[in-house]
């Protein structure tokens, strides 16, 4: 007969204690150490047969035949589609557009092959309402279901080739006393979900919050049992959405997909550096930066705004790139390019609400606080090159590619680091430090 214990686990990082503590000795987070209740199944105690041990040699690794879901796009990111029986985890704040995404996918997958909803957190009546405005609502099967052994047993039932959950913090067992959303009830839930997809075949899509902080919500093992773990980020009043693969069994985690929000949902942008505004190009404070998203050259504009500080501490902010990115490379002008802002606030911003981790965004970033700090524009010039401390130019990957792309978009001037190829159609001028870089764009030394 089952017996019931207790047992005490942080909901912060999912670490399982002994007893009470008022702060996690695994995260050091206080306060976050929750008694939970779980049901012991005699069976601990009892021989368990050994399993059947093959030779590696003799496995079958014949790929099997991944699902596409009608948008290029999200294909792209996931690495050619879906594949079938994997666990696939889709995080993003709220709002951004995950369900109609989800929604779109079963659609198109539902015109060949089975496709199921699970969901949570909305009615059947509600999702049948977005499904219509997106043209999808005849082919796709709903279960609204949160009792997390019903759905298992569902989706062994109907065998589906692709199943969504939305959400898995609304899956809830009765073996654990905790509630639903709780660390104990979403590891649960993903471990039985993992356990279908893989005995069935069936490829399963979560969908998980995030918290305040962009990560995705629950215990850092639900990333780590999932095969895939997607983020979809984005402004909700923007109007770019972009699809990245933090985690990516089957492919490349550096792939990006782009989406458009529009009143029939969302819609792939097979060109995104063709949204890149033409009007303000080489505008006071404004410069063009290309980044390399796994296989694809991306043209954004960077924008930065430096103005007279009220406050005793200036202020530092950045939306689309690292704060802490930008402090570095402030310091390194006013060190090396005798740029003083030491008494300005200093605002830079990617337009589109893209957020890019690519280092040979750097350069861009400097001409354009530059820029806004004397007044000066720079005219319409890419600027590709990383920063070092030292204040001198770093080669960045594939800078031919990157010129080609600038090229193809009729953006005749770029600043590179030393060594850049020639490319037709586009003057590339080689700076070997920050300094340079300036006084080539600007037309002036910039520390006068």
């Amino acid at each position: 007969m089952a017996r019931t214990a207790t047992r005490y686990s942080c909901t912060a990082c999912g670490e399982t204690l002994p007893k009470w503590e008022g702060r996690c000795p695994a995260c050091d987070a206080w306060g976050s150490v929750q008694e939970e209740r779980a049901t012991l199944s005699p069976r601990g105690r009892e021989a368990v047969p050994p399993v059947p041990v093959v030779a590696l040699a003799d496995v079958d690794a014949d790929e099997a035949e991944r699902i596409p879901t009608g948008i290029g796009e999200l294909d792209r990111v996931l690495g050619g589609g879906i594949v079938p029986g994997s666990l696939v985890l889709l995080g993003g704040e709220p709002g951004v557009g995950k369900s109609t995404l989800l929604t779109m996918a079963l659609a198109a997958i539902a015109e060949h092959r089975s496709a199921l909803l699970v969901t949570g957190e909305e009615s059947a009546a509600q999702v049948r309402l977005r499904a219509e405005r997106i043209g999808g609502a005849g082919r796709i099967r709903i279960v609204p279901e949160t009792d997390l052994d019903a759905v298992c047993a569902t989706i062994a039932h109907e065998r589906p080739a692709v199943c969504v959950v939305d959400s898995v913090q609304t899956l809830w067992t009765a073996d654990l006393g905790s509630a639903p959303g709780s660390v104990a009830q979403v590891r649960e839930a993903a471990g039985g979900l993992l356990r279908v997809a893989k005995e069935h075949g069936v490829a399963v899509i979560l969908v998980g919050h995030v918290t305040k902080d962009g990560a995705v919500a629950g215990p850092k093992v639900l990333e780590h049992l999932v095969d895939c773990v997607l983020l979809f980020e984005g402004d909700r009043g923007g109007e770019l959405r972009v699809l990245r693969a933090a985690k990516n069994r089957f492919g490349a985690t550096s792939e990006l997909g782009v989406f458009t929000m529009t009143g029939r949902g969302l819609e792939a942008v097979e060109d995104p550096s063709a949204l890149l505004g033409r009007d303000e190009l080489g505008a006071t404070g404004s410069v063009v930066a290309c980044t390399l998203e796994g296989s694809r050259p991306l043209l954004l504009e960077v924008q930065a705004l430096v103005s007279p500080s009220e406050l005793p501490q200036p202020r530092r902010l950045a939306n689309g790139i690292d704060r802490n990115r930008l402090a570095m490379l402030l310091a390194v002008l006013s060190r090396h390019a005798g740029l003083a802002l030491g008494s300005a606030d200093v605002f830079a911003n990617v337009v589109g609400g893209v957020r890019v981790d690519d280092p040979a965004v750097d350069l861009a970033v400097a001409l354009a606080v530059t820029s806004a700090a004397r007044g000066t524009p720079t005219g319409p010039v890419v600027a590709i090159g990383e920063i070092g401390l030292t204040g001198r130019l770093r080669p960045v990957a594939q800078v031919e590619r990157r010129l080609q792309e600038a090229a193809r978009l009729g953006i005749g001037q770029a600043i590179v680091p030393p060594g850049a190829p020639a490319v037709p159609g586009i003057v590339a001028r080689s700076a070997g430090s920050v300094g340079e870089a300036l006084a080539l764009a600007l037309g002036a030394d910039p520390t006068g």
